[in-house]
């Protein structure tokens, strides 16, 4: 049985394993002037489909770790929550509970390192990808997750995989950043708002420095000798952003419209607000292989983008099959008596079209 589990779960650690196609998450936050704070990001990879579901995880619900050994530890659901999962439901990538803690984990290659394996440790041991889970489950703020988390052990599931670190953030705008390197966890008060992937967080907003000059409008025209010179449209002021797929560049692009973008009045404003200036960052497929390969059969790279309402309880979605967004509200949601659930997040995998009849 252990063989058994083991082989699935590194079947479905596929997806994180290789490098050569982009694993490009991006993540941003937005606060609107009602009070609210939302929590967006896409979800990136390239090299195949990534099956993903939504799971609705009821109050009191047992879960079941794994790690390169086969099981690990197991954990009950003091909170009820919501997750956007890939590859197969255990492994959430993004989610919500029922009193508004938010988390989600984010590509992190060739930097982090978690602690080894220990076999006297394997009942309080978790895998990576299951550690949003844990997080949804049993804590309500960051502090809690801070001393929680001490009480356990972050393994990976399988060698050959990537690391991973994670965003974790409260209704009340608090959010850090965890990355876990040479089997330490290090938290980092996330100020920026902003979360890609490789190098290190500080790394990435140390690397902001670098852009100073940059700034929203448009410059301003000046003389080089007699002939004047002028901006050829708006948003002159960014010139010199980088513009590639990159996490570093991601981060920089992500950080200046985040900043740069107005407060909105309302938290679903926001919410919009977030998918449009995350339409930025959709990644074509074509520019994931070299011109020698074949790209792989689906619409994007960016298999999926969520925003999370953390005042409301609310997650949103949308899909690189279908563009509309759809939303859960875990107010309208019994934790108690709903039934876990796990369903794909597109039934059709087609994006529908509203054809209009002009008389």
């Amino acid at each position: 049985m252990k063989r058994k589990i083991l082989s699935l779960m590194v079947a479905a650690c596929s997806p994180f394993m290789f490098v050569n196609e982009s694993e490009a998450c991006t993540g941003i936050s937005l606060s609107a002037k009602d009070g609210s704070y939302i929590y967006a990001r896409t979800i990136e990879w390239g090299g195949s489909e990534l099956n993903s579901q939504y799971v609705i995880v009821p109050r009191g619900y047992e879960h079941q770790a794994f790690t390169i050994k086969g099981q690990g530890m197991t954990f009950k659901s003091k909170y009820g929550y919501v997750g956007l999962s890939v590859e197969q439901k255990e492994f959430v990538a993004e989610g919500i509970n029922e009193v508004g803690l938010s988390a989600g984990l984010f590509y992190f290659p060739n930097y982090g390192e978690y602690e080894a394996f220990d076999e006297a440790k394997r009942s309080s041991s978790i895998s990576d990808l299951q550690l949003v889970s844990w997080i949804l489950a049993n804590c309500s703020t960051i502090e809690e997750v801070k001393e929680k988390i001490k009480d356990i052990h972050v393994v990976a599931i399988d060698p050959r995989a990537s690391t991973v670190h994670w965003r974790i953030a409260e209704p009340t705008g608090k959010q850090v950043v965890l990355e876990i390197v040479d089997g330490k966890l290090n938290f980092y008060d996330n100020k920026v708002g902003v979360i890609t992937n490789s190098p290190g967080f500080e790394w990435h907003v140390a690397n902001l420095n670098n852009y100073v000059n940059l700034y929203p409008g448009s410059a301003q025209s000046q003389n080089i000798g007699e002939e004047k010179i002028s901006q050829f449209g708006a948003g002159s002021g960014f010139l010199g952003m980088p513009g590639d797929v990159t996490p570093p560049s991601r981060f920089v692009r992500a950080a200046f419209y985040k900043a740069s973008a107005p407060q909105k009045q309302t938290a679903y404003e926001t919410v919009e607000q977030s998918f449009q200036i995350l339409n930025n960052f959709d990644i074509p497929i074509g520019i994931e292989f070299l011109s020698s390969q074949t790209p792989t059969d689906i619409p994007s790279a960016t298999q999926w983008t969520s925003v999370t309402d953390t005042k409301n309880r609310k997650i949103y979605f949308r899909t690189m099959y279908n563009s509309t967004i759809r939303c859960i509200d875990l107010n309208k949601i019994d934790f108690n008596s709903v039934g876990y659930k796990f369903v794909p997040m597109d039934k059709d995998k087609k994006q529908p079209v509203e054809e209009i009849c002009v008389d």
